[in-house]
């Protein structure tokens, strides 16, 4: 086995690896769409609203005070 049949395995290996990883990710969006847990439209208005005076998309949860 040469050098040039393992890069082909290794880039048939990782294009079908990357493409399993992506779908699986548009699933999960999809699902956590759907439960209601994130709502990816209110992400959408970032492209309009990006004023420094409008309002945030999500309250900010500060955790530590600034000193």
């Amino acid at each position: 086995m040469d050098i040039d049949t393992l890069r082909g395995f290794a880039y048939a290996f990782f294009t079908v690896l990357f493409t399993l990883f992506l779908y699986f990710y548009i699933v999960s969006m999809y699902v956590k769409d759907k439960k209601g847990i994130t709502d990816y439209e209110r992400y959408s208005q970032l492209a309009l609203q990006d004023e420094l005076n409008d309002t945030p998309i999500e309250p900010r949860h500060l955790s530590h005070k600034k000193g």
